[in-house]
Formats: C-alpha cells, structure tokens, sequence
C-alpha cells in the first residue's frame, strides 16, 4: 500500500510539474503535441484537441513536447507561428520557470493544507535537567513552564532554543511554577555539535528538555498564508544548501539517494498519517522545482541559460553547441540516476 501511494505522489508532482508548462504554453499559443506521466511504452493515451495525453510504463519522471521543441534532438525546429521557438525568448523562459513555479506553488498549497490541519507543537514546560548545567545551577525544575527568554514570549519549545542561539548575551527566564512567576539568570553553554549535514557547529545550551506535552495549532487564512510562505521558503534555502554541500564535497556522494529512496521515504510518511505525507511531499515538490532550475542542458535551467544568452546577445547558440551541451546535460543527469540507484542498492544490501 505505501508503495503505491508513494507513485501517486509522484505522479502528482510529475503532472503539477508538466501542468505548469503545458499552462504557460499554451497562454502564450503554444502547439503541445504530448503531455506525458513517465517516459516508455504507453500505458494510456487519449487525444484531447491536438494534444496527446498519456501515462507511460517507467513513472520515473514526465514530459511536455512542444511543436519546435525536443530535448533529445535540440536541432529539431518548427517555424510554424505555433512553435515553441519562434516565440521571444522572454516568452520561452516563463514557459520554463512555469514547471519550477506549479511545483513552489504545490508546495505552498500542501503547507497551507497543514495549517488548516492542524500543526502539532510542543509546549514549553520544562522535562528533564541536566544536572551540572546552567538550568540546573539557576533552580529549573522538572514541570516549570518557560514563558518568556530575555524579554520575549514563549508560545512552543522550540522558541526557547531559537532564543539562546539568536543572542550573545546573558540568559533571562520567566517561568511559571504553579501559581508563580519567577525570574532566572543563566550563563548558557557553548558546546560543540554538528548541524544537519554533519558540520561542525557550536551552540548555547543550558541543559533542559521537553516534558512532551503537545498542543494542535491551526491556523486561521491570513496566519495559514503566512505559515505556508515561510515554510515554502525553509524548504527552499534547505534544499539550495544540501545541493551547495553535496557540490563542495561537504556531503559525501554517498549520502545521495535515488528513487528507491524517495519511494521508501514516501511509503513511511504516507503510513505516519496525512500530516507527514503532505509535509514530506512538500518538500520533494520544493526538491523538484530547484533541481529543475539548476543550469545544466536538459533541465529547464539549461534551457533557460541558453534562451538568456540568446535574449543579451540577440542571437542563438549555434546547433553543434547546444547538441554537444545537451549531450553532456543527459550524462550529467544519467550519472547522477545512476548514483542514486547505486546507493540505495548499497543501503538496501547493508553496506
């Protein structure tokens, strides 16, 4: 059952994707000649107007042709006033960002779904203490409820955290114990740590945990707006910088995964509940969209390239350059699969 839900997922992101093309297309009259969900033999495939909608065997991906256009063959061109390259080049690359943007777009409409939900946060009420910390030293005790951080309100945990470590200075604490309020002194901890992608890091702790005690939050339509423009724009700075690490060597080749990977991931979220499958298709959709903004031949990022040198110098890349480029885009691209697949293999097999 997972996987199964893990392929409509992709497939929603895949047509979200394509749609975004397809629309911009055809606004600027645009002939689309296929519409496709994966690439192979054809599953279905049915003729509405002039276009070719299908799903293919291998769900792997999807594409939109349009009349003048063929990744595989650059050179292919129609000089119809329907095709796709007698359009200004302005024109072809809103018609490229489309496919980016409905993937940015589904993910802001996922995050919003989520804070209708329901958003579920932890309270601020202090769990264990470390004994010979700063919170230990100031007299926190188990069931203290933090309210405020150097003059700032506490609503949830992890405000307590984003507090400490946005500040040099000294620590003041309001807390609630029972039916008082008390105010604490702390001299934070610097520690050594490492962030997400295994970086050495330092931080300021003062030596507190969560009891657990959770709370629903929802969210009304302007705060439901906001939560989902900041989330979108999380997910996106996230993967920009793994995508940075992986290319400076930060993060190992290793550390890629493939489908099997994204599927596995997806089947796992989808059986947690609604909440973590939308909010792990969020973030693959977020994946996709900057993955396809990036500059190599094939992608929709290529595409723009070539189309913003045409657009300052006034004339096209010439034919063997854009073949050859598009060449070296599909081995990039193909290397990179294949990597992916090789690591998930490798973890599959425990190695």
């Amino acid at each position: 059952m997972g996987i199964l839900v893990a392929l409509i997922v992709l497939s929603i992101l895949i047509f979200f994707h394509e749609l975004g093309h397809f629309a911009a297309a055809r606004y600027f009259g645009v002939q689309v000649d296929v519409f496709s969900i994966g690439f192979g033999r054809k599953l279905y495939s049915k003729m509405i107007g002039k276009t070719q909608w299908s799903i293919s065997a291998i769900p792997l991906g999807g594409y939109v042709k349009m009349k003048g256009q063929d990744d595989t063959d650059p050179t292919a061109l129609s000089y119809d006033e329907d095709s796709y390259n007698t359009k200004r080049p302005w024109q072809r690359i809103i018609i490229l960002l489309a496919g980016p943007f409905a993937n940015f777009l589904l993910a802001f409409i996922l995050y919003f779904a989520i804070a209708n939900i329901g958003v579920p946060k932890v309270l601020p009420y202090v769990g264990k203490v470390g004994k010979d910390t700063p919170a230990f030293s100031a007299g926190l005790t188990k069931e203290d409820k933090i309210i405020q951080v150097n003059g700032h309100n506490i609503r949830f945990w992890e405000n307590i955290g984003e507090m400490i470590n946005g500040t040099e200075d000294d620590i003041t604490l309001i807390i609630e114990r029972g039916e008082r309020l008390i105010t604490l002194q702390l001299v934070p901890r610097i520690i050594e740590d490492q962030n997400i992608f295994g970086e050495k890091i330092t931080r300021r702790i003062i030596g507190i945990s969560p009891l657990g005690i959770q709370t629903t939050v929802y969210y009304g339509l302007v705060d439901g707006l906001d939560y989902a423009w900041e989330e979108t724009k999380k997910a996106s700075l996230l993967i920009v910088q793994s995508i940075q690490k992986l290319i400076t060597g930060v993060v190992g080749a290793d550390k890629l995964g493939g489908v099997i990977t994204i599927v596995d991931v997806t089947a796992e979220a989808s059986s947690a509940g609604i909440l973590a499958l939308f909010f792990f298709t969020a973030l693959i959709s977020v994946n996709l969209g900057v993955l396809n903004l990036l500059p190599i031949p094939a992608l929709d990022g290529g595409h723009i390239m070539f189309n913003l040198y045409e657009m300052f110098t006034g004339k096209s890349a010439s034919e063997q350059t854009m073949m050859n480029m598009t060449i070296i885009g599909w081995a990039i691209l193909i290397s990179l699969m294949m990597l992916g697949l090789y690591n998930d293999i490798n973890r599959l097999l425990g190695g």
